[in-house]
């Protein structure tokens, strides 16, 4: 009972980079693997290039929000595309790479090759 009345103060070091990406891939319930779970769904596989995970990592350690801001992150970035992929029937595959995570720039949709009529 006495040691629960007493304060606790702990102080942690802040994940660096690599940290940061394996709490992205390594997990059972990762985040990479969650959203690839879900692209698969609509029979669209995702590929996140590794310069985008050490974006993603660097983006959540320039907003001090550590592990708990890389969800947040990962939305801005691939809510917009799953919304818009059921209507796109043609893409197989979606890449995701640095330029659309600091940039904003558009990732590159792998489409079908359509069968050339004679």
């Amino acid at each position: 009972e006495f040691v629960g009345r007493l304060p606790v103060i702990a102080t942690l070091d802040d994940l660096n980079e690599d940290a940061l990406i394996k709490v992205l891939t390594e997990p059972k319930n990762a985040l990479i693997k969650q959203y690839k779970t879900l692209f698969e769904m609509e029979d669209v596989q995702l590929n996140i290039t590794n310069d985008a995970l050490i974006a993603i990592a660097k983006k959540a350690i320039e907003r001090k929000t550590g592990a708990r801001g890389l969800r947040a992150i990962m939305e801005e970035n691939l809510l917009d595309l799953m919304y818009d992929i059921p209507d796109k029937k043609d893409v197989t595959e979606i890449v995701i790479n640095a330029d659309v995570i600091n940039k904003g720039a558009a990732p590159e949709f792998i489409r079908k090759k359509h069968k050339k009529s004679a």
